[in-house]
C-alpha cells in the first residue's frame, strides 16, 4: 500500500462542520450581500436548511451576486415557485428502497445512504426531500441491509452515498466497510462526496486508511462544478487520495449560472486532470421542487457539449447525462 502523505492543517473537520453557517442572515453579513435578499433567503430556509462551511465559504467572492459557488448556495426566492415536471422525487428512488439504508435501481451494484445530511446544502441537491429519518440505520438496522447484500450474489460495487457518506464518522465508516469486506462477490467500493471539497480536513489519517486499508477496490467520485472550488488545500486532499492508491473521478451537475458555458467547463475540466481527477459525468439537472431556476434545455446542453468536445482532448469530457427513473442505466444525451 502507498505511504500516506501527512496532513498539513491544524483545523479538524468536525470543527468544520460546526461552524458551518446556517443563517441566512449571517451568510449575507459574511460575503456582504445586500440585505433585501434576506426575506426571500428566510423563505427558501424554511423548506430545505441552509449550510455552508467556513471552507468553502472562503472561496466566494464576497459582494458578488454571480460568483458561481454562491449560487449553488445562496437560498433563493425562485425555489418557493413551482414548475411543472418538478418532484419532490425526481428518481422515484422510493420505489427501490427495499431496506433502511439501500437503494438498489442498477444490476451489479447497490447504493447504501450512509449519512443523512451532507457539509453543504447544494440548493439544487435532488435529494433535498428524501426522508433521511426513515433511512438512518444503527449498526442492528445494518444487519438486515448486509444481508440483502450478501444473499444478491450479481452485486459487485456498493456505492455510499447520502446525504454525504464521509459526514460519518471514521469508526463508523471502518465498521462498515469491514463487513462489506466479509462479502466474498463484492469487488469495489465506491464513494460519492462532496466533503474533500468543500472541507479538504476531511481527508484525515484514518479516513484514508478506511478507504484504501482492505481488499476491495476503491473509487472516490468528487463533486465539483467551478474550477474556483478546486484550491490548493483541496488539491493537497485530493494528493493524500491519489498517494493512497485511491482512483479518484468527479461528477458534476449543469447549473445555469454557474458552469453553463465553454469556458467553465474547459477550466474546470483542465483544473481537475491538473489534480490527478478524471472528469466522469456531466448531469443534467434532476427536477427537484426548489431546482427550476438551476435548468439548462437539452439543446443547450448538447451544443456545450459538442463545443467541448471540440477543443478538449478525449479524456478531458465528461458524460453528459440525465438520470431517469425505472432505466437501466444513466442516459446519455449525444
Amino acid at each position: 500500500m502507498s505511504q500516506i502523505i501527512p496532513a498539513q492543517t491544524t483545523l479538524s473537520w468536525q470543527e468544520a462542520m460546526i461552524q458551518a453557517v446556517r443563517e441566512p442572515r449571517q451568510l449575507l453579513e459574511y460575503l456582504q450581500l445586500p440585505m433585501e435578499l434576506l426575506p426571500a433567503a428566510e423563505a427558501a430556509t424554511s423548506h430545505f436548511g441552509l449550510r455552508v462551511p467556513k471552507p468553502f465559504l472562503e472561496r466566494i467572492r464576497k459582494g458578488d451576486l454571480n460568483d458561481p459557488l454562491l449560487r449553488q448556495i445562496l437560498p433563493l426566492e425562485a425555489e418557493l415557485h413551482s414548475a411543472d415536471g418538478y418532484s419532490a422525487d425526481p428518481l422515484q428512488e422510493l420505489g427501490s428502497n427495499p431496506q433502511q439504508g439501500l437503494i438498489h435501481k442498477y444490476r451489479g451494484r447497490a447504493l447504501l445512504v450512509v449519512a443523512p445530511h451532507c457539509a453543504v446544502n447544494c440548493r439544487y441537491c435532488f435529494r433535498r426531500h428524501f426522508p433521511y429519518a426513515d433511512n438512518n440505520p444503527g449498526r442492528a438496522q445494518w444487519q438486515a441491509t448486509l444481508d440483502y447484500l450478501r444473499e444478491d450474489d450479481s452485486l459487485q460495487e456498493v456505492i455510499f452515498s447520502g446525504g454525504d457518506p464521509m459526514a460519518s464518522g471514521d469508526r463508523q465508516l471502518q465498521w462498515l466497510v469491514e463487513q462489506l469486506c466479509q462479502i466474498p462477490h463484492l469487488q469495489r467500493l465506491r464513494v460519492h462526496t462532496r466533503l474533500p471539497v468543500v472541507i479538504p480536513q476531511r481527508i484525515t489519517d484514518d479516513a484514508l486508511r478506511w478507504l484504501s486499508g482492505h481488499r476491495l477496490q476503491t473509487v472516490l467520485v468528487i463533486h465539483s462544478n467551478h474550477a474556483n472550488e478546486l484550491d490548493p488545500a483541496v488539491g493537497d486532499a485530493l494528493a493524500r487520495l491519489r498517494h493512497a492508491g485511491v482512483t479518484l473521478l468527479n461528477q458534476a451537475v449543469l447549473l445555469r449560472g454557474v458552469n453553463d458555458t465553454l469556458a467553465s467547463q474547459k477550466s474546470l475540466s483542465e483544473r481537475l486532470f491538473q489534480l490527478g481527477v478524471l472528469p466522469y459525468y456531466l448531469h443534467q439537472l434532476d427536477r427537484v421542487d426548489g431546482a427550476a431556476h438551476f435548468e439548462v434545455s437539452d439543446t443547450e446542453a448538447l451544443e456545450l457539449h459538442r463545443q467541448m468536445q471540440a477543443c478538449m482532448s478525449g479524456y478531458l469530457v465528461p458524460k453528459l447525462a440525465r438520470e431517469e427513473p425505472g432505466q437501466p442505466n444513466k442516459t446519455l444525451l449525444y
